[in-house]
């Protein structure tokens, strides 16, 4: 699954992870993640975010 990168502060967002203690469950992708979601490190919102390249 595609791993996504806050602009702002670099923060991964990784789907096998998820953010657990931010209401996504492990295995989320990113087109599942609310719209509401915010950066746990910066608060950015999810237009902030691009996709991450290992």
């Amino acid at each position: 699954m595609q791993k996504y990168v806050c602009d702002v502060c670099q923060y991964v967002y990784d789907p096998e992870i998820g953010d657990p203690e931010n209401g996504v469950a492990p295995g989320t992708k990113w087109e599942d993640v609310p719209e509401d979601w915010t950066c746990p490190d910066c608060g950015a919102d999810k237009s902030y975010f691009s996709k991450f390249e290992d």
